[in-house]
């Protein structure tokens, strides 16, 4: 469970990131957050992993407090926190199995980091994880070497490798093609499904948010406009989340329907 109670997080330059914001996310559920750019989206996702700190109000997850936490308390909750960034944040001089495993740094002792010394059972973590999005055969390639799409799923796997008990996304198709960002939000969504892992994406296209989510929030200037289901949106809800009608930019491109169950290679894909 992540709570939000009366929320905000207040920038220097006085700035309300989020205003008074009041919300749930039980166990399990697939959340996209939209919004305009500015909208507090971001900031949204980002205070559940307290990388964003609160000024006001309180938010728990798993009844744990995020707010005012100490930094070893914060290094905790954020070992259980898998994050999937836009900009994948991978080293990419490194392989794809190394990348994969610091999401194992939580449970490793120091030394065996340091020297590349990782346990089997850290391995095979690891492995799993990269079985889930569909590229362990590319496990001792550099990360360098690979499309947009197959390093962010390589992003996937290594919040899955800290076997966490929440995903946060941010943004994490903004940089990719119309096909490969619904691969990796169907790999996304099969994950929660097929785990239970409560997941949490910030994102600009409707279109995605209506196919994929299981909940949507809007946000509008630091506050929720909008709770529901994507059966409830409709041109009118777009329009108070957007404060204007609906153009081509909150329309991800016409792209080919992708079925994985008969989809190539994943390097032909990609």
């Amino acid at each position: 469970m992540i709570r939000f109670e009366d929320f905000s997080v207040v920038y220097p330059t006085g700035t309300r990131g989020l205003d008074k914001i009041s919300l749930e996310i039980p166990t399990g559920q697939f959340v996209v957050v939209v919004g305009l750019s500015g909208a507090g989206k971001s900031t949204l996702v980002r205070s559940v992993n307290g990388i964003v700190r609160g000024t006001e109000g309180r938010l728990t997850v798993d009844d744990r407090r995020v707010d005012g936490a100490s930094r070893g308390q914060l290094r905790a909750l954020r070992s259980e926190i898998g994050m999937i960034f836009q900009s994948f944040n991978l080293v990419e001089r490194a392989s794809v199995l190394d990348n994969v495993l610091t999401g194992r740094l939580h449970a490793t002792r120091t030394w065996r980091a340091m020297l590349g010394a990782w346990r089997p059972q850290d391995k095979e973590i690891a492995f799993q994880a990269l079985e889930r999005v569909g590229i362990v055969e590319k496990a001792y390639n550099r990360a360098s070497a690979l499309s947009g799409g197959q390093q962010q799923r390589v992003a996937i796997a290594r919040a899955l490798a800290q076997e966490p008990s929440v995903i946060l996304a941010d943004e994490p198709v903004a940089s990719l093609d119309p096909p490969t960002a619904n691969l990796v939000m169907r790999d996304l969504q099969r994950i929660n499904r097929d785990l239970g892992i409560t997941t949490v994406v910030n994102l600009h296209f409707l279109d995605l948010a209506t196919t994929y989510a299981e909940r949507i929030i809007g946000m509008r200037a630091g506050k929720v406009v909008f709770d529901g289901t994507p059966a409830e949106t409709n041109e009118s809800v777009f329009e108070e989340i957007y404060g204007r009608a609906l153009n081509a930019e909150d329309i991800l491109p016409d792209a080919p329907a992708v079925d994985r169950t008969s989809a190539p290679p994943v390097e032909d894909e990609l």
